[in-house]
């Protein structure tokens, strides 16, 4: 994940409060059970390129040797398959 915990705590917690004084959501329930659900939101949202990304390098190894050879740049051809996967899974990135 890209982001630490802390820092998707303390996104999650600015968002809610945000969301409550702007009254876009008014609670049925605690402030926390709000923070706790924009927290889960937020991590399950980030391990989605996390899974994309180590199902691409899986793939990647088809091209060991090309890579080490030099006939194939491992950067470009990462990018190119992770947005390939991306485009046919719809995820957005």
């Amino acid at each position: 994940m890209k982001l630490s915990r802390e820092r998707v705590a303390h996104i999650a917690e600015s968002l809610a409060q945000r969301l409550t004084q702007q009254k876009v959501v008014s609670l049925a329930g605690s402030h926390q059970a709000l923070v706790q659900t924009l927290h889960h939101a937020i991590t399950e949202e980030l391990s989605v390129e996390d899974k994309l990304n180590a199902e691409v390098r899986t793939l990647m190894k088809k091209y060991e040797s090309e890579i080490e050879k030099g006939q194939v740049d491992y950067q470009k051809m990462f990018v190119m398959v992770k947005k390939q996967l991306a485009k046919d899974r719809g995820v957005i990135l």
